[in-house]
């Protein structure tokens, strides 16, 4: 397994009589990003404190970098970066004392940590903000920073849990800019997130996890595949003619879904441009009018509902920690820790 960044066999952790993770398995290849899914509790966290060594398994086997995160943690350190789910930098200190900062405690030395800052500051487009303290940063330029801080050492594989929680769109598309910078320089990425979209946007292949375990794994249109092929949806002007269009409109009965509240017929295709066709010239001589036709594919977010089978649990705007298996134990204090524990080297 020379090629691959993570592997993980048989991972299981709990929390008192709760299961975390229940014999996961894993494998990312080296210079990919990986993405994994999950509802809210379902063990997301809790695999990335395992794999940067805040957490030990409780059985099985994991192996970052070549190297067992239990056995040789050492090692493991001196190879990841971590960004976790909140900020660890200091805002009243500049981009730049921030990086410095950093790098002294990860022993660079001052010169080589200057550079190294100055270097990460112009990577991610901070290099104009000078003397800026962080409070006057924006969310999306603050996560950046945070982003620049857990890869002042090159670390070989970088784990960012839930990056762009709280951003707003511009932000979002920050992080996402940077990332992508990473993964050409060569870094492996394993990204968590309820971001439906980060994932399709980001991840090379995905990992859904649900209750402790992976239960699908595939690119993200191999995933989508799996909650069917194409679908065409026709939104009509009137709903109270929904029933005539379902009669009379050439599509598999027993497979189309109707929303009366959104006036929609939706239904699984197999020959997409036969399909549109045909559904617009049944409308058009019935005189049904329609307010919209489309050809669609299935979203990533139609996917994961399909595979978790929770869409409450999938909704949820609660990040891991407040689920059952997350209570703000040992682990969570050791992730929060401002300086090693946050970036997963405090002992380096």
């Amino acid at each position: 397994m020379a090629d691959m960044a993570i592997t993980v066999d048989g991972a299981r952790k709990a929390y008192g009589g709760e299961q975390a993770l229940d014999g996961l398995d894993l494998t990312v290849g080296r210079g990919a990003v990986h993405g994994v899914l999950g509802p809210n509790g379902a063990g997301k966290t809790t695999l990335v404190r395992i794999l940067s060594t805040l957490l030990r398994p409780d059985a099985g086997r994991v192996v970052v970098a070549g190297h067992d995160v239990v056995t040789e943690a050492y090692e493991v350190r001196l190879r990841i970066g971590l960004l976790g789910q909140h900020a660890a930098v200091d805002e009243e200190l500049s981009g730049r004392q921030n990086l410095e900062l950093f790098g002294r405690l990860y022993h660079l030395g001052a010169r080589h940590a200057r550079v190294r800052a100055g270097e990460l500051l112009e990577r991610f487009g901070l290099a104009d903000t000078g003397r800026k303290a962080v409070r006057q940063y924006s969310g999306g330029m603050r996560r950046r920073l945070d982003l620049a801080a857990s890869l002042i050492t090159e670390p070989e594989v970088l784990f960012l849990d839930e990056p762009t929680t709280g951003l707003d769109p511009r932000g979002r598309a920050e992080v996402w800019s940077s990332v992508r910078s990473l993964v050409g320089g060569g870094t492996t990425v394993l990204l968590t997130t309820q971001y439906l979209e980060e994932a399709d946007q980001l991840a090379d292949r995905v990992s859904v996890v649900d209750r402790g375990r992976v239960v699908a794994e595939g690119t993200p249109d191999d995933l989508k595949a799996l909650n069917g092929g194409d679908r065409i949806d026709v939104v009509l002007r009137d709903a109270g003619q929904l029933g005539a269009a379902l009669a009379l409109l050439p599509l598999p009965r027993d497979a189309v879904t109707v929303d009366a509240d959104r006036r929609l017929l939706s239904a699984p295709v197999t020959d997409r441009m036969a399909a549109l066709s045909g559904v617009v010239r049944a409308l058009e001589e019935a005189g049904i009018e329609a307010a919209d036709v489309a050809l669609r594919r299935p979203t990533l977010d139609e996917a994961f509902l399909y595979l978790t089978g929770d869409e409450g649990r999938a909704n949820e705007g609660r990040t891991e920690e407040s689920g059952p298996d997350e209570n703000r134990t040992d682990e969570n204090r050791a992730d929060e820790d401002r300086t090693g524990g946050r970036h997963a080297k405090e002992a380096v």
